[in-house]
């Protein structure tokens, strides 16, 4: 069993940057591809960003079209902690963000339903 608590949401403004975390319980985090996924009022969860482990200290990340070149996604084993980064922020990624978690490994996963484990998100409201 894995638990998920993320935090550092907020509202910020237009342009400003904001950093996610997510702490994992579990021993075997390291090896857990990890996802971020987003859901607006109104709408399905969209994908955000993954990274998986592809063996020994190798992981590949992976982002969603509408998040590329802006956020980025880490982990510190560690830790057990997943991060998201988030700069240049724009109004329409308000969201309730999601950490997601499964012991699949090595596959670039981006669909809600190849997630086993969910934290409870967090808010971030982005003001124009």
């Amino acid at each position: 069993q894995v638990q998920l608590v993320e935090s550092g949401g907020g509202l910020v403004q237009a342009g400003d940057s904001l950093r996610l975390s997510c702490a994992a319980s579990g021993r075997t985090f390291s090896t857990y591809t990890m996802g971020w996924f987003r859901q607006a009022p109104g709408k399905e969860r969209e994908f955000v960003a993954t990274l998986s482990w592809s063996g020994g200290r190798t992981y590949n990340s992976y982002y969603g079209d509408s998040v590329k070149g802006r956020f980025t996604i880490s982990r510190d084993n560690a830790k057990n902690t997943l991060y998201l980064q988030m700069n240049s922020l724009k109004p329409e990624d308000t969201a309730v963000y999601y950490c997601a978690a499964t012991p699949q490994r090595i596959r670039v996963l981006t669909a809600v339903g190849e997630y086993d484990y969910w934290g409870q998100g967090t808010q971030v409201t982005v003001s124009s």
